[in-house]
This record gives C-alpha cells, sequence and structure tokens, in this order.
C-alpha cells in the first residue's frame, strides 16, 4: 500500500472483513511499514472488533457505499468526534508490525509530508475460516471459485502455511 507525498484524503475507517468472502473467528491483517510513519500511521478503534454490526464498507476513491442494503452495517464511525471511541496509533519504523482482526475498524490519515509512504499489508486467516457470500462483489474479486457458503476456502488459492 501506497501513499504518496502530499495526499490529502484518509484512507476511510473500515474493517477489512465486510470486503471480503470469508469468515471466521481466527483471522489477522498485518500492516508492515517499509518506511519510517509518524503522520500517515495506520489508526485502529480500541475494541471495534467486538461491535454487533460491521461497519458499512464504502468505496476508498468517492465514499459511496459498497454494497446496497446499507442497513445491514454500521455507519462509518468518526471517532475522531466521538469521545467514547479510543484511537490507537503509533510511530513506526520499518519492519514494525501491527496485526488486528479482521473485525477491527481502522484507517489512516493523508499523507501531508513530504515523503512516500507504504507499507505492506497481508491478510491470514486460521482453521475455522469459510466461504461466506456477501451481497455484493467482493474486494478483491475472485471470479470462478466455486465455493458454497459455509464450504472451507481453496487451498489451491489460499495455501496452508502451517497445520498442527
Amino acid at each position: 500500500m501506497v501513499k504518496e507525498p502530499g495526499t490529502q484524503k484518509p484512507t476511510p475507517w473500515h474493517q477489512d472483513i465486510p470486503y471480503y468472502f470469508v469468515d471466521g473467528s481466527q483471522t489477522v491483517s498485518f500492516w508492515i511499514p517499509i518506511d519510517p510513519v509518524k503522520e500517515a500511521t495506520l489508526r485502529l478503534i480500541a475494541g471495534s472488533h467486538k461491535w454487533d454490526k460491521m461497519v458499512l464498507p464504502v468505496r476508498w476513491l468517492n465514499d459511496s457505499n459498497f454494497y446496497a442494503d446499507e442497513g445491514d452495517y454500521l455507519p462509518v464511525p468518526d471517532p475522531d468526534n466521538d469521545p467514547s471511541m479510543k484511537v490507537l496509533e503509533w510511530e513506526m519504523e520499518p519492519g514494525d508490525a501491527i496485526l488486528f482482526d479482521f473485525r477491527t475498524a481502522h484507517g489512516a490519515r493523508g499523507n501531508m509530508t513530504s515523503a512516500r509512504r507504504r507499507a505492506l499489508s497481508l491478510r491470514w486467516v486460521g482453521d475455522d475460516a469459510h466461504y461466506v457470500e456477501r451481497p455484493g462483489r467482493t474486494s478483491p474479486p475472485y471470479p470462478g471459485h466455486d465455493m458454497k457458503p459455509g464450504q472451507k476456502l481453496r487451498e489451491d488459492w489460499f495455501p496452508i502455511v502451517f497445520q498442527s
């Protein structure tokens, strides 16, 4: 993920899980900076992985709804103006890492510095991960996967890294 110098638009507050066709309690997103990050670092809302509903996924370019039925989702939060929400963020150096549940709401400020901000972002799932249908196209889309709701993810597309 690259955020060029002078990028005013923040990364919207979101959770990863509603964008993907996977569900399960064993999910982890990795955010690993390649460049030192002070102002445009990843921000997380503490405790958001326990919310009863998912945050409405939006398109990052124009903030429009990703799925049509917004009633099934929480509105996109505004933790900077909601004192009940605690935002976590840290200055980071290359090789530092933040690991968080797919359900954790997160975002990032724009990059108003003169330096490019690059980060590696990975997603890993555990044994209970399974395919779920979402109310529209997922991001990224995986056309032709032929999985059915509740089915384990295809190992030929999503390889097993460790098995006990």
